[in-house]
């Protein structure tokens, strides 16, 4: 499944070009520091993917001491290297110290927030990384100019660029020193209009405008701050941990009400000033921020102050003791959100942290909160520092045969799992776990929320207890048995390290002991994502049989279908497809018959003990609407023991596009099922057509149905009457029904399904297979794929 790809707010670090750019007659750079007008923020992702605002947006601010009459005055914005300005004019005045917000472009995101109400308003699509901004005065001189990002020509060296969720701001705005990567400092968007308090640049502390509020009352008990949008101040409490570009603070006279939060994110966007157990008075604006991010606008928010003004009252206090999860406050058990509220961020929607999750965890947001010997219930994710873990104390929930907690049911959310995250820590911090290690003692952090995720961010290295875990590893077949399986080798192309190729050849041998016949999703062509036109994929498979061969276990063979190019979706350019891998030493072979490519349908020929593919290997109906941007299933016809077997490998529509289970939107909805239900229609109408020409017919379906075992998709394939296919999934005990884990969850995706000939003999109620999910990779840490493989012995 995808994972994050959006900037974190928690990572504020500003890089400046390493030249400084000379100014050229296209857009004369100013010769001094403006006395009065400069650029004071400038953001070009609105609208964009995941951005948190609709529109792009120039901010203006008077550092002088007398207004300006704007008449005449425009905002011009040029491209990172372009010659042609688009021009925006102003009107009306800007007073000393104050802002003025010029709005730009909409974008096509219409989800995300609008602007305060703006000053004037252009219609100017700004580059969401790098271009050039000035503020041009009547007689047509360049008062002030920013160039950020890859921008040709800058006051000194350029700004860093920016993002769809980020913008490049002043420091100061009273300070212009020419120079903009010293200047402007990139962060999460804070537009603000001429409505916003003024500063004061006469080298005095201006007194802090605004209402005297606690912390409990900004944060209010809601998903948004009653509060929101105004000015606050004498907001007290103490520093309890630092960000790269903010602080949470948490108050030290907490009210008696536990649906409010204690603590609270600052916003300074560059690196603070305040320490650890300082006492802090904070005046500011109240906002709201929304990361963007694969979830995108499904996340909630996070309230902070923004544009705040710091001062320090003390030092060395004590921080408040961390709340401890599952101790001094236990998460509702598998209730994320009561009833269908659509918007759990609008006005109306009760607030329950007793009874739904969603709100308790938001009641202890920016909180100083711990949890006790936790256990992890997904593997550490090395890439972003992250571990799911649950409490040690008792959990509500299913628990997985290695200690994690399995998702069964539309029903079951998990909703005691959290998310420990490292970006507050050194690097590297995180301990290397696997599902059921133990982390002893109390690891404490602060409760922030991202990626669609409540978060634990900790503040201090969490100890580490490995519970054993080991690889599993299942029975051989005997000789009267066919063993059929599966494994999703997770984009597998031939630049893979060697190291991929042989611990996936021992998965083969070792684990599922050399199976006869394996059907392989995310098999990548020969250049693997480079997008130049390659679709053939036997120099990928020829790697990974000789990886096997090298392993101690059989020469196998391969047969697949090529996709056409870019048709499949997956990673684009690598044109993902399933192969099938079978070994002739036991007596296994393949009944090759022509015909078969990427867009011809492969039917269902003869009847009964002849019942045969017009072509094998075959795909089934590829030009059915139900698959575009997905891979078609493969199908092929093998020999065993003077029988035939119909193997159907697939891999269907992945679950990108459902709203998050800790989303805004509840309850959630599952978009993408509606794919997987054309897909499973499809499939289980040519097993029908098979079971119609052979009763008897030995049918396999599996591979990765991106759905669960008792999803809708999984009905479909199973069907009904006499000719039901049994999906092996639902037969296994509950703590075993997982082949991938997800955010904690321990969940199936991969599946296998076999016709009644295959599960019973007539007459007798003893099932004729084994099957086994053998869990050698979701569990663990340095996994080979993130699937487990599974495997049916046919007798």
């Amino acid at each position: 499944m995808p994972r994050h790809t959006a900037v974190r707010r928690l990572t504020g670090v500003v890089t400046a070009a390493s030249a400084v750019i000379a100014s050229i007659a296209l857009s004369p750079v100013a010769s001094a520091a403006s006395p009065n007008l400069v650029v004071s923020e400038v953001y070009g992702g609105g609208g964009n993917s995941g951005a948190p605002l609709r529109s792009d947006f120039v901010e203006l601010a008077n550092r002088g001491t007398e207004p300006v009459d704007l008449a005449g005055w425009s905002v011009q914005y040029w491209s990172a290297s372009g010659s042609t300005p688009q021009r925006t004019p102003l009107s009306g005045t800007i007073a000393p110290g104050a802002r003025y917000l010029v709005k730009q472009a909409d974008g096509a995101n219409t989800a995300a927030q609008p602007l305060p109400t703006p000053d004037a308003t252009g219609t100017i699509p700004m580059s969401s990384s790098s271009g050039r901004v000035a503020v041009v005065n009547p007689a047509g001189q360049v008062v002030d100019l920013l160039g950020y990002g890859a921008a040709s020509e800058s006051e000194g060296a350029p700004a860093a660029g920016t993002s769809n969720t980020t913008s490049s701001a002043r420091r100061d705005v009273c300070v212009d020193t020419d120079n903009n990567a010293a200047d402007f400092v990139t962060g999460a968007p804070t537009p603000q209009s001429s409505a916003a308090p003024a500063a004061v640049c006469d080298g005095t502390t201006p007194p802090p405008a605004g209402t005297t509020a606690t912390i409990a009352q900004i944060q209010g008990a809601a998903h948004r701050s009653p509060l929101e949008g105004q000015q606050v101040k004498d907001v007290t409490g103490v520093v309890t941990a630092r960000s790269g570009n903010g602080f949470w603070m948490q108050s030290s006279t907490p009210d008696d009400d536990p649906a409010t939060s204690e603590g609270l994110y600052v916003y300074t966007r560059s690196a603070p000033t305040v320490a650890v157990g300082d006492a802090v008075s904070v005046a500011g604006t109240v906002g709201e921020f929304r990361p963007g991010g694969a979830s995108g606008n499904d996340n909630l928010t996070t309230t902070q102050i923004t544009g705040p003004t710091v001062t320090v009252t003390g030092s060395g206090q004590t921080v408040p003791e961390p709340v401890v999860l599952g101790v001094d406050r236990v998460a509702p058990a598998q209730n994320v959100k009561t009833g269908d509220p659509g918007n759990v961020e609008r006005e109306g929607v009760p607030f329950s942290p007793a009874t739904d999750a969603l709100d308790f965890y938001e009641s202890l947001e920016g909180m100083r909160t711990a949890v006790r010997d936790a256990v992890a219930v997904g593997p550490t994710n090395t890439s972003y520092g992250e571990l799911p873990v649950v409490p040690g104390q008792q959990v509500d929930a299913t628990r997985s045969r290695a200690g994690g907690v399995v998702y069964g049911g539309y029903d079951q959310p998990n909703t005691q799992r959290i998310i420990l995250d490292d970006p507050l820590l050194p690097r590297d911090s995180m301990p290397r776990a696997n599902v059921g290690d133990v982390l002893p003692g109390e690891s404490v952090g602060v409760l922030d929320y991202s990626f669609a995720n409540f978060k634990l961010l900790l503040t201090q290295v969490p100890g580490y207890r490995s519970s054993g875990l080991q690889r599993e590893v299942t029975a051989a077949p005997d000789k009267q048995q066919l063993a059929v399986a599966t494994l999703n080798v997770e984009n597998l192309d031939p630049s893979d390290p060697a190291t991929k190729f042989s611990r996936l050849a021992t998965q083969v041998t070792t684990n599922l002991r050399s199976p006869d016949v394996l059907a392989l999703e995310e098999i990548q062509d020969n250049s693997g994502p480079a997008d130049d036109g390659v679709v053939a994929s036997n120099k990928t498979t020829d790697k990974l049989i000789a990886a096997i061969r090298a392993a101690g276990g059989p020469a196998y063979e391969a047969r697949s279908i090529d996709p056409q190019d870019k048709m499949d979706g997956g990673q684009p350019g690598g044109n993902i497809r399933q192969v099938f891998l079978y070994r002739t030493d036991r007596g296994v072979s393949f009944v090759d018959r022509p015909g078969g490519d990427a867009t011809t349908a492969t039917q269902v020929v003869g009847s009964g003990p002849r019942t045969t593919l017009s072509a094998s290997p075959g795909r089934i109906e590829p030009t059915d609407s139900a698959w575009t941007d997905s891979r078609k299933p493969l199908v092929g016809e093998f020999r065993f023991k003077n029988q035939s077997y119909f193997v159907i490998a697939n891999h269907f529509a992945s679950k990108g596009g459902d709203d998050p289970l800790f989303g805004r939107w509840q309850q959630p909805t599952r978009f993408s099922e509606s794919q997987r239900n054309a897909q499973a229609r499809v499939v289980r109408g040519f097993v029908d057509k098979l079971l119609a020409a052979d009763p008897r017919a030995n049918v396999v379906v599996l591979g990765d149905l991106n759905d669960f075992e008792f999803s809708r998709t999984t009905d479909i394939l199973v069907g009904s009457g006499d000719t039901q296919l049994t999906a092996l999934a639902r037969t296994l005990p509950a703590n075993d029904r997982y082949t991938y884990v997800f955010d904690g969850n321990s969940q199936v995706l991969d599946q296998t399904l076999i016709s009644p000939a295959l599960a019973k003999a007539p007459g007798n109620s003893k099932p004729r297979y084994e099957y086994d999910i053998v869990h050698t990779n979701s569990d663990f840490w340095d996994q080979d794929s993130d699937h487990d493989p599974q495997v049916v012995r046919l007798r």
